[in-house]
């Protein structure tokens, strides 16, 4: 599954990127690359957790 994510650098240069449909997911990594494997870790997490709460897996916005 693809999930759309938005990436942007902080005021400490660190990547902070986000699953804008998962409600809370977000990750960070020192590079672009670092950052964008770390939110497939997070939206695979955030996705369990919803399952296993049984909440909306998703947010359409």
């Amino acid at each position: 599954m693809k999930f759309p994510v938005t990436l942007y650098q902080d005021e400490e240069g660190w990547y902070i990127v986000e699953c804008p449909i998962i409600p809370g997911c977000l990750s960070q990594g020192e590079t672009q690359e670092e950052a964008l494997q770390n939110i497939k870790e997070a939206i695979d997490l955030c996705l369990e957790v919803r399952r296993e709460k049984d909440l909306p897996l998703t947010i359409i916005k």
